[in-house]
């Protein structure tokens, strides 16, 4: 695919270690929440260092929006975004992903991996369909929650948190364990989404088949 070149509009910290990136939109791209593309940065020695990142604007925003956990200490992509500013361009390529919204259940995310996510709960909010849909986020510290404000106002006591390395009133402290699940799923017969890092991901699915759900309700990354 021909790659589509892009400005960058606004590039900014949200947390210590993402950046929020909205680029101008190509009038063909088209995307549904929960999807991602290929990304490079349009500058020498980096038009072929392709990297998957979730879009986290909504499908009929004018422009692109981007949520992206950054490793400054690795000479990689993430670490030249950081160097980045308004009116660079990245190069965007194909767009692809099998996380799509398809009815109410629990939403599993660990660290970045909440970022498929965001754009779905913008789309419900924006249409008055969060329902009885349930966030489980896995972090290390509370200073490591993406977008905390938004998804406590759009989900109330449905956003539960969970911090492996810090003990904060209010949140579970730990990792997700079968106990930890079978208190916060009401109904193991519901889609249960999930994205995170491969460990998260190992723990938490063998959990699931233990518990004997059906894997057709997993919504996932294409393996």
């Amino acid at each position: 695919m021909e790659a589509h070149s892009v400005k960058i509009k606004s590039i900014g910290h949200i947390t210590r270690d993402v950046l929020q990136i909205q680029t101008e939109r190509p009038p063909e791209l088209n995307f549904t929440p929960g999807q991602a593309i290929d990304i490079a940065i349009d500058k020498k020695n980096w038009q072929e260092e392709k990297r998957p990142f979730t879009f986290t604007s909504l499908p009929d925003d004018d422009f692109l929006q981007f949520t992206i956990k950054t490793y400054p200490s690795r000479n990689g992509v993430t670490n030249q975004l950081l160097h980045l500013k308004r009116n660079d361009r990245l190069l965007l390529y194909d767009v692809f992903g099998a996380i799509e919204y398809r009815k109410e259940g629990y939403f599993i995310a660990g660290g970045a991996g909440i970022t498929p996510f965001i754009s779905i709960f913008k789309y419900l909010g924006s249409v008055n369909a969060i329902g009885n849909n349930k966030l489980i986020y896995a972090n290390k510290t509370n200073d490591d929650i993406i977008l905390k404000y938004e998804f406590e106002y759009l989900l109330g006591k449905n956003f539960i948190n969970i911090l492996s390395d810090e003990k904060v009133e209010g949140y579970a402290y730990g990792y997700i364990t079968r106990d930890f699940l079978e208190k916060q799923i009401a109904d193991f017969g519901k889609n249960i989404y999930l994205c995170g890092p491969p460990p998260m991901m190992d723990a938490v699915e063998k959990i699931l088949s233990d518990l004997n759900v059906d894997k057709s309700l997993i919504v996932k990354e294409a393996d």
